[in-house]
C-alpha cells in the first residue's frame, strides 16, 4: 500500500512505475501529476459526482443542488494534466428530488459510482472503450465551498434559499446569525407567507422565515455545541419570537 503524503514526489512516481499498473483509478482523492498517473499502460481514469463537463471541480453534487439541478449523475472520464477535463468513458444518471438533500443525493450516488467504475474497467479489460470529448463552452464551475458560502442568502427567493440549504445539508452547512452567533439549518421546505427577508413570521410549533419572495419552513436547526433539533423542540426551548430577524 502506497500513501504518500506528497502526490508529486518522484519516488512516488518511481514507486508506481515499478508497480507496472494495468489500469489507475481515482475516487475522491488528489490531483494525480502526469508522472504518476501515465504509468498505467491502459490508462488512468477518474470517477466525477456530476455529469461532466457540467459541475468541474471538488463540490459537484453541493453546487448542483445549489443550482436547483433536477438531475445529476456520474462520470468516468481519462485522466490529463488538467482538471476534471478528460474524455468521457461512460455517464450513468439519476434524478435529485425536490427536497433531497446533498448527503443523500451523495448516498444514492455511491451505488451508482460503484457501478461506474465496475462497467469502466470492464470495457478497458475487454478494449471496447468509446470516448468522447467534453465540450468546454457547456463546462461550469463547482469549486470548493468556503464557510463566507455558506451564509444563508434570505434576500434571494424562497426556492434558492430551499436549495442553498439542502445543498449544503449535511456538510458543510447553511448557516445564519441569531443573537450574534450561528444557527446552522439542515432542512427546510417551501412555505407560503412575506414579509421582510430573513424575518420569522411563524414561530408557534412551525418556524417559518421570510424571503426575498416567498418563504421557507425551516425543520431542522442546530445552535454551537449543541445537538441538531426539530424546528418545534428548538421553539420549545429557545426564544425565537415572531418578527424576530434572523442573519443580523
Amino acid at each position: 500500500i502506497l500513501q504518500p503524503e506528497d502526490v508529486t514526489d518522484p519516488a512516488f512516481a518511481e514507486a508506481m512505475s515499478d508497480l507496472a499498473p494495468d489500469v489507475i483509478t481515482v475516487v475522491a482523492y488528489k490531483i494525480l501529476p502526469p508522472s504518476v498517473f501515465t504509468t498505467a499502460t491502459d490508462g488512468a481514469f477518474n470517477l466525477h459526482g456530476s455529469l461532466l463537463p457540467k459541475y468541474r471541480g471538488a463540490a459537484p453534487i453541493n453546487h448542483a443542488i445549489m443550482a436547483g439541478e433536477t438531475e445529476t449523475g456520474v462520470t468516468t472520464f481519462f485522466l490529463e494534466p488538467s482538471v476534471d477535463t478528460g474524455d468521457i468513458i461512460l455517464q450513468k444518471r439519476m434524478s435529485i428530488g425536490p427536497n433531497e438533500t446533498a448527503g443523500e443525493v451523495h448516498d444514492r450516488m455511491k451505488e451508482l459510482g460503484g457501478e461506474a467504475v465496475v462497467e469502466t474497467v470492464r470495457q478497458i479489460d475487454e478494449g471496447t472503450v468509446e470516448t468522447r470529448p467534453q465540450d468546454d463552452e457547456k463546462a461550469t464551475p463547482a469549486p470548493k465551498i468556503h464557510d463566507e458560502d455558506c451564509e444563508t442568502p434570505w434576500d434571494q427567493p424562497a426556492k434558492d434559499v430551499h436549495n442553498h440549504v439542502r445543498g449544503l445539508s449535511p456538510y458543510p452547512g447553511a448557516w445564519t446569525l441569531h443573537d450574534g452567533t450561528r444557527l446552522k439549518l439542515y432542512r427546510t421546505r417551501r412555505a407560503e407567507g412575506t414579509g421582510t427577508p430573513g424575518e420569522v413570521i411563524e414561530a408557534d410549533g412551525r418556524l417559518v422565515v421570510a424571503c426575498g419572495t416567498g418563504a421557507v419552513e425551516v425543520l431542522t436547526l442546530q445552535q454551537p455545541g449543541r445537538n441538531r433539533l426539530d424546528a418545534d423542540d428548538f421553539l420549545n426551548g429557545y426564544a425565537l419570537p415572531k418578527g424576530y430577524r434572523l442573519g443580523e
